[in-house]
C-alpha cells in the first residue's frame, strides 16, 4: 500500500530544505522529502568539479533564519555551501523526513480521491499536496556530436565531475565558456598537458571582489548577529541597483560594459589576438555576466588554445572543428548547462487525463506567480518560470516562495477545502503582465542564451525589483484560485 502524508516535497536544496524547515517550524509534521542523491544539497551536492563556487555573496546566499558567522569566503566554495546546507537539515530536525537515495518517477492528480498518486524508486506515496523543489540547475545538458559515442577517452559533464581521472599529464578538451567552464579552466589548467577551449559564445567578465573572510570578523558575527544581519541587508541593497541596468534602462550597461573591457585589456595586455576573441558581440547583462579575476589569465598560458570554431565531429582520439582542424584529446569535458527552460522534473508530473506538465506546457513553461499552474490541483513549484535573478540571490526568491505555500496551506486548513488550483484567467493575466515588463529589458536585447525556451519567451528571469516579488508572495491571493471540498466517500450498498 503506498504510503500516506499530507505534503511531498521533491528536492532537498535550498528550496526543497527551506520548504520543509518552515513547515516544521509551523507545527506541521506529516511530510516527507523525496531526494534521489544521498545527501542534501540539491545542485550544490551534485557540483563538485574543481573551482566550484558561488557568484553571490555568502551572506546573500543563505536563509534569512539561519545565518552563517564561520563563512570562510565572501564568495563561498561549493564545499562550504553544501555544509551549511547538511548542518541546516540537521538543525531544524528535518532529516527524519528526507528519503535518500529515491528519484520521483512518477506523480499524478488523482481528482476522485484529490490527493497525488506518487511513485519512486523508493515506493509509492499518496500526498495531499506535492511540492516541486527539485531545481533546474541539476540535469546536465550535453551536445549530440557526431561521433560521440566513438570516443575512446573519458568525457563527463562539469556536474558528473569524474574525480577518479588523473588529469596530469593530459590533453583535455574543454567545450563551453559559461560560468562552470571559468571556474573550472583556471582549476586544472596547471595539471594538463594541453587544454583545448571550444567557445562559442563569449562571456562578459567582470572583476571578481571576493576574499578571505578574517578571524576577527567571524567572531564579530557570531557574538553581534545583529552586525551580520546589517551587512546581509547592505549586500541586498547593493545588488538590487543592478535592477537599474538590467530591467528599468538597460543604456546604463554601458558603464558596465567599459568596467569590463578594462579588466579584459588588464588581464590580456597585448595579446590582442586574444582580446578580440573574447570581446562578445551582444549587450552586456543579455547572458549571464560571470566574475573572475583567474579566466583572462588561464587563456593566456602557453598550454590552453581558445577555439571559436563549431565542433563537427568527434573522432576516437581527437575532436575535428567546423574549420578543418583537428585537435587530438585524451579527455572531454562538458560544461554546457543544463536543461533549465525544460524543467526536467516537469516530464514527470501529470494531470488528471494523464497530460505531463511538459505536455501541457508545449515547450513554453509559465505558472502564477511562479508557484501554481491551472490543470493541477495541489501542485506547488519552488522556483519555477520566471522567478529566476542575473544580479541577487536566488534564497530570497526561495523564502518568498516559501512563504505563499505556506499561507496556501493556511488557507486550505481554514476552509477545510480538500484542493485548490489558480484559475486560468488569473495565470493568463499574472504572465501578460510579466512579459510586459520583460519586453524592455536587458536580457530580451538579442542574444540566444538559456533564459529563451524554443518559442523566443524569457521564461527564466524575474524581471523586477525582488522586494515586489516578495510583495506579491507575501500573502496567497484567494481570489486567484478555486477551492474544493472533500468529496464524500461513497458508502457501500446494505444488503435489504
Amino acid at each position: 500500500m503506498p504510503e500516506q502524508v499530507d505534503i511531498a516535497i521533491v528536492g532537498s536544496g535550498f528550496s526543497g530544505l527551506g520548504m520543509a524547515i518552515q513547515l516544521k517550524r509551523e507545527g506541521r509534521e506529516d511530510f516527507v522529502v523525496l531526494e534521489r542523491a544521498e545527501e542534501v544539497g540539491g545542485t550544490w551536492w551534485a557540483n563538485t568539479y574543481p573551482g566550484c563556487a558561488c557568484d553571490v555573496p555568502s551572506h546573500l546566499y543563505s536563509f534569512s533564519f539561519a545565518p552563517n558567522p564561520e563563512w570562510t569566503e565572501t564568495y563561498s566554495a561549493q564545499p562550504e555551501i553544501r555544509d551549511y546546507l547538511i548542518q541546516c537539515a540537521r538543525k531544524f530536525g528535518v532529516r527524519p523526513h528526507i528519503c535518500f537515495g529515491t528519484e520521483l518517477t512518477d506523480a499524478r492528480w488523482d481528482a476522485e480521491a484529490q490527493h497525488w498518486d506518487i511513485e519512486t524508486t523508493g515506493g509509492a506515496y499518496d500526498a495531499r499536496v506535492l511540492v516541486l523543489a527539485a531545481g533546474a540547475l541539476f540535469e546536465p545538458k550535453i551536445p549530440d556530436f557526431s561521433g560521440l559515442d566513438s570516443f575512446e577517452g573519458e568525457t563527463w559533464h562539469s556536474a558528473r565531475w569524474n574525480h577518479d581521472y588523473d588529469l596530469h599529464g593530459k590533453r583535455v578538451v574543454s567545450v563551453g565558456t559559461g560560468a562552470s567552464a571559468i571556474q573550472l579552466v583556471p582549476a586544472i589548467r596547471p595539471q594538463v598537458e594541453q587544454l583545448t577551449i571550444v567557445q562559442r559564445t563569449p562571456p562578459w567578465v567582470f572583476p571578481h571582489t571576493g576574499r578571505q573572510t578574517t578571524r576577527f570578523e567571524r567572531r564579530l558575527y557570531k557574538r553581534f548577529p545583529a552586525l551580520q544581519k546589517l551587512v546581509r541587508g547592505a549586500v541586498y541593497a547593493q545588488r538590487e541597483t543592478f535592477v537599474l541596468g538590467f530591467v528599468k534602462n538597460p543604456k546604463i550597461m554601458k558603464v558596465a560594459e567599459k568596467i569590463a573591457r578594462a579588466h579584459m585589456r588588464k588581464k590580456l595586455g597585448e595579446r590582442q589576438d586574444l582580446i578580440d576573441e573574447v570581446t562578445p558581440d551582444y549587450t552586456i547583462g543579455c547572458k549571464r555576466i560571470l566574475p573572475s579575476n583567474k579566466w583572462y589569465g588561464a587563456l593566456a598560458q602557453d598550454n590552453v588554445e581558445l577555439v571559436t570554431s563549431g565542433i563537427r565531429e568527434v573522432k576516437p582520439n581527437s575532436i575535428v572543428f567546423e574549420d578543418g582542424s583537428e585537435r587530438e584529446a585524451d579527455a572531454i569535458v562538458f560544461s554546457t548547462g543544463f536543461q533549465v527552460t525544460e524543467m526536467p522534473a516537469s516530464k514527470l508530473v501529470r494531470d488528471a487525463s494523464g497530460q505531463t506538465l511538459r505536455e501541457h506546457w508545449d515547450g513554453s513553461p509559465q505558472a502564477h506567480k511562479g508557484a501554481a499552474i491551472h490543470g493541477f490541483p495541489n501542485l506547488f513549484l519552488m522556483l519555477g518560470p520566471n522567478t529566476g535573478l542575473g544580479h541577487s540571490s536566488m534564497v530570497y526568491m526561495v523564502e518568498s516562495q516559501v512563504t505563499y505555500v505556506l499561507d496556501a496551506l493556511r488557507e486550505m486548513d481554514r476552509r477545510g477545502a480538500a484542493a485548490v488550483e489558480v484559475r486560468p484567467d488569473a495565470e493568463e493575466r499574472y504572465n501578460e503582465d510579466l512579459h510586459r515588463k520583460l519586453d524592455g529589458t536587458v536580457w530580451n536585447t538579442g542574444c540566444a542564451s538559456w533564459y529563451v525556451d524554443q518559442h523566443g519567451r524569457n521564461v527564466t528571469l524575474w524581471p523586477d525589483w525582488t522586494f515586489r516579488f516578495r510583495r506579491q508572495t507575501a500573502r496567497f491571493d484567494a481570489d486567484s484560485y478555486e477551492f474544493q471540498p472533500a468529496r464524500a466517500p461513497e458508502r457501500e450498498a446494505v444488503p435489504a
